[in-house]
């Protein structure tokens, strides 16, 4: 089993970083991660004032993975996520929808016992573990992984859990992919800038789909396939998220496009990320059991 540490970690997606790792097309990997904060909060005395704010949302890598070329797809399924046992919550003036109306910053140490986030002596929340970070190098430039795209990057997408895939677009070669931002709670939105972040390790097996391009991440897990896209408005994600699952349906199954927009009004939903990134991102989730009367394989 091969793995990456959270000392190997980039705050930008490009092609010029250099890998951590190279590995082979089907192997497995346990990626350690720092919190979003680079674990800088550690204790109720450490504050968001004082943080180096230019270490905001490490991901851990480049992995490089051969044979991965721009066109291709990197298959990436989620086998297991471990969280340490402290987490932190933030918010604060200009920060999130909820942003004008607060003074200062705050931030709040909490604790998971039991598969429980401990909010306060009344609240325990189920933990609902996610990937907020997580993506490939673009063909051009960088991505500070504070920002979400094509690429994939900051979607902090609820759905990317424990035994879902991710199909990321390749730009480059080696596809050099990297994730972190784990959270051991988080609702649709993140309105108020962050999710319960924390620090952990994720198991992922790396694979190479040669051949087939997609124009942004899709999703998949037992009970559906979603598109995932992001915008500077919430509205042009979720148009992009919706024609990219028209156009995904139209090269796959036997409908005229017409009858696909007609049974997607009818079954699709259209979901919100988060809304608090440079740019929104949106997805939108199509049930299996529908497309699976049309015989439907996304691969």
């Amino acid at each position: 089993m091969y793995q990456v540490s959270c000392t190997s970690s980039i705050y930008n997606f490009s092609k010029n970083n250099k890998p951590v790792l190279n590995i082979k097309s089907g192997d497995e990997v346990i990626i350690e991660t720092m919190d979003c904060f680079s674990n800088q909060i550690n204790t109720v005395e450490d504050r968001l004032e004082t943080m180096d704010w230019d270490r905001v949302n490490p991901a851990s890598g480049p992995i490089f993975i051969e044979g991965a070329e721009p066109c291709d797809i990197l298959k990436v399924t989620i086998k297991e996520i471990q969280l340490k046992s402290k987490v932190v919550l933030s918010t604060g003036e200009n920060l999130g929808v909820l942003g004008g109306k607060l003074k200062g910053l705050s931030s709040s140490i909490k604790t998971i016992e039991n598969n429980e986030v401990i909010f306060d002596e009344k609240l325990r929340l189920p933990l609902n573990k996610m990937i907020g970070v997580i993506g490939t190098a673009p063909s051009i430039g960088e991505i500070n992984c504070g920002t979400p795209g094509g690429h994939g990057g900051n979607m902090d997408n609820t759905m990317i859990t424990e035994g879902s895939i991710l199909y990321l677009p390749v730009f480059t070669e080696g596809a050099l992919f990297a994730l972190g931002d784990l959270h051991a709670v988080m609702g649709d939105g993140e309105i108020g800038v962050s999710g319960a972040e924390a620090a952990g390790k994720v198991h992922v097996k790396l694979e190479v789909i040669k051949n087939l391009k997609i124009q942004n991440p899709v999703l998949e897990n037992g009970e559906s396939i979603s598109t995932i896209a992001s915008a500077e408005t919430l509205d042009a994600a979720v148009n992009k998220a919706v024609a990219d699952m028209a156009d995904i349906l139209s090269e796959r199954i036997d409908l005229t496009y017409n009858e696909i927009v007609m049974l997607l009004s009818l079954v699709g939903q259209a979901q919100i990320c988060q809304v608090v990134d440079p740019l929104k991102t949106a997805r939108y989730v199509v049930p299996k059991w529908v497309l699976e009367k049309y015989q439907f394989k996304l691969i």
